[in-house]
């Protein structure tokens, strides 16, 4: 009886949600707009390293999404107009307790605000084979993505640390971006390029939306090349994340450039010009990528075993890792009857270049262990705990290893 009660309310309350969204973006019968809704609270926790062992905090992060069909909703052909604002709360886990490079929770901010991290227009061409995007854009949502990943929490599995330190438009900032995307007719190639501001958001006031250009901001570029030869679709932005939960289809090989007009200073408070600057040097890197499905389980073909492995590299007189790489597996329905749960192992190990070490007295490198466990309770509630374990927190050698665990809660209407 409480389990029907409990039924009953749930899906009450759920439907109240639903009929708010359908009247407050005026869903019509052809669906020419979606709508979403992500809440995703956060409970995590040191186990051991550190003086501040069994120090816990919290931290929550809110997403809205609205996609929207021009050509049904104005009659321009081929458009879709898209929209995310985000907002964060909570504490700074990573930067009081732990001080790893790569991060162990992908929500955490430096400053907790409320701000768009999209807004932008796309015109398809060509039977859809080629695409033109212009607005406010973050190149982590097509760039540098491997699907398999996307299920742990820790950062470097979304946008890796050997591009996201040189501080491109990746959440939580986006930034004035043009983005031009071929698909071969049989969707077995794709080609993608970027062109956004170098300096997203403004440094100096980190609280909003905020484009500012100029200031020798320059711009960053980007390409990306990709062998897809099992991808039967390409999804859309808004809902990559859906798409990639509902297939366990996994094919993909790419490898990618970025280079920044401005060039940055050099680390080494040796390396300096006749006026006792210190000197500029090129700030460009390269990446690879790759994932698959492993295993397919005989009657469940939605089920399997999948892995990744992603590297980069970035100029290591200016940055503090030369190269980082990832590897992990994940399997989908690996428990009988938990046919859409998820269970993930990865590790990440970032190597600080010879620059760094000399002028900080750093280790070499960082290693990061995560084991998650992504239980779908029904359709729009999510329970995951994750354990994880930092070898050489920010390659301080004074910083003691960490166990970290926590558990994340996503509701999603």
């Amino acid at each position: 009886m409480a389990i029907w009660l409990f039924q009953s309310l749930q899906n009450k309350i759920l439907a109240k949600i639903k009929a708010l969204l359908n009247g407050a973006f005026m869903f019509t019968e052809n669906h020419s707009q979606r709508a979403s809704f992500f809440f995703t609270p956060l409970v995590i926790a040191l186990l051991a390293g550190t003086a501040n062992a069994a120090d816990a905090a919290w931290m929550g992060y809110t997403d809205a999404r609205i996609t929207m069909d021009m050509e049904k909703l104005l009659n321009w052909n081929a458009t879709t107009v898209f929209f995310q604002y985000h907002s964060e709360l909570g504490s700074k886990f990573n930067r009081d307790y732990v001080g790893s490079f790569v991060g162990v929770n992908n929500i955490e901010v430096g400053t907790n605000t409320a701000q768009f991290l999209h807004a932008w227009l796309q015109k398809n061409f060509s039977d859809n084979s080629l695409s033109v995007l212009a607005g406010l854009y973050a190149i982590d949502s097509e760039f540098y993505v491997t699907d398999t990943s996307s299920v742990f929490t820790q950062t470097p599995y979304g946008m890796a640390n050997d591009l996201g330190q040189a501080g491109p438009p990746i959440y939580p900032v986006g930034a004035l971006a043009l983005r031009v995307k071929y698909t071969s007719p049989g969707q077995n190639f794709y080609l993608q390029s970027a062109v956004t501001d170098g300096v997203p958001g403004d440094p100096n006031n980190p609280h909003g939306t905020h484009i500012k250009l100029g200031n020798g901001d320059g711009t960053l570029s980007i390409v990306e090349f990709g062998y897809t030869p099992q991808l039967n679709e390409q999804p859309s932005e808004s809902t990559q994340q859906d798409v990639r939960e509902e297939s366990e289809s996994f094919n993909k090989t790419a490898i990618g450039f970025w280079n920044y007009t401005a060039r940055a200073d050099d680390q080494d408070p040796a390396n300096i010009d006749a006026f006792g600057n210190p000197l500029r040097r090129p700030n460009r890197g390269a990446y690879f990528l790759a994932e698959r499905t492993l295993m397919i389980e005989k009657d469940h073909p939605s089920q399997g075993l999948s892995g990744f492995v992603r590297f980069g590299v970035a100029n290591k007189d200016i940055h503090q890792a030369d190269w980082t790489g990832s590897l992990g597996l994940r399997y989908r329905g690996l428990i009988d009857g938990r046919d859409d749960d998820i269970a993930a192992v990865g590790v990440t190990v970032s190597h600080a270049g010879e620059p760094y070490r000399r002028t900080n007295a750093s280790l070499s490198s960082e290693t990061s262990v995560e084991a998650t466990y992504r239980a779908q309770v029904n359709p729009w509630l999510a329970l995951q705990p994750t354990l994880q374990y930092v070898q050489h927190p920010g390659m301080n050698p004074v910083t003691m290893n960490v166990w970290v665990v926590g558990v994340r809660i996503e509701a999603a209407f």
